[in-house]
């Protein structure tokens, strides 16, 4: 490991214990911060309600921490607006945001649009299928955003149990994302979630970066975020145990194909020599080939789109 990233973990990896709600607020009164919270959501009606009512219970009522939240429907076929408005979010249709410009399928693509439907000066994305959710996930990456002037993107760390056995990464991070981080970036080697949906920044930062459409969206926008603002402005904050519903084995295919997609852009900005990826599904009459395609593009910085130029001006 550099000598870079052994002094970056002793002096930006934090403890959501290590900032008290109390100290926060005072940190947001004298800094006049505002905080919003962005669920991206799509089918999650199983979930969201109860995340959506302990971010509000916690952070709304018992002290005014966070500002507003946020719920990005991004074509949901059960409940889960119905249920994130009930818990008390407001909620939006990704393909309500923007809409010259038609959206496609992919989280990046909703956390992209969220900044137009957002005002806080922080905003803090918060994955809708967390179970067992604490409010230290938004207040612990919230935390050093308002404490901390150089600090400018927070993630979150935690370990991941799957069947009963605890671990720290998962396993597209594991296979994919931290060989290439270290391999590539190894000023980056030190997160322990690079590719964790929980994670904080300063909207100065966010309308930024480029993003990503699909599952690439968390490691560009690390990479991205280290080239403009510098490890130091980067952090994270342990903040426990993250519990979620695991996906199968051709899905994380198809997500560690997109996040190695996102790095070979970084590498080179080059061309995508095959964007597409082959798995294989057993039926009957033995394997048959399905082939997806690879997320291929990119939204540009927030700061480029018209619309939004026109709202920070009004």
């Amino acid at each position: 490991m550099l000598r870079e990233v052994e002094s970056w973990l002793s002096t930006r990896s934090w403890s959501a214990t290590d900032r008290p709600l109390h100290k926060l607020m005072a940190a947001k009164r004298v800094t006049g911060s505002t905080v919003s919270v962005v669920l991206p959501a799509l089918n999650e009606e199983e979930t969201v309600g109860e995340i959506v009512s302990i971010i509000r219970h916690d952070l709304m009522q018992q002290v005014p921490l966070v500002d507003e939240i946020v719920v990005v429907d991004s074509g949901s076929s059960d409940r889960t607006s119905a249920v994130a408005a009930a818990a008390g979010a407001r909620v939006v249709h990704r393909d309500d945001i923007l809409p010259r410009i038609p959206a496609v399928p992919g989280k990046g693509e909703v956390l992209w649009r969220s900044l137009l439907v957002t005002s806080g000066d922080i905003v803090c994305f918060v994955d809708a299928d967390l179970k067992e959710f604490s409010s230290d996930f938004v207040s612990g990456i919230v935390g050093p955003l308002l404490t901390d002037p150089g600090v400018d993107l927070v993630k979150a760390m935690y370990d991941r149990p799957m069947a009963g056995t605890g671990g720290q990464g998962g396993r597209v991070t594991e296979l994919m994302a931290r060989p290439l981080l270290n391999m590539h970036w190894p000023q980056l080697a030190g997160f322990v979630q690079p590719l964790g949906g929980e994670y904080a920044a300063r909207r100065s930062l966010l309308e930024q970066l480029p993003f990503p459409v699909g599952y690439g969206v968390e490691l560009g926008m690390l990479v991205d975020a280290l080239h403009l603002v510098g490890l130091d402005a980067l952090a994270q904050v342990d903040v426990g145990v993250r519990k979620h519903r695991h996906q199968d084995g051709q899905a994380l295919g198809r997500m560690a194909a997109a996040i190695y997609r996102t790095a070979q852009l970084r590498l080179a900005r080059g061309h995508l020599i095959r964007p597409s990826l082959t798995q294989f599904e057993r039926d009957r009459d033995g394997f048959r080939p399905r082939t997806y395609s690879v997320d291929t593009e990119e939204r540009p910085p927030m700061t480029e789109i018209s619309e939004y130029q026109r709202r920070k001006a009004a």
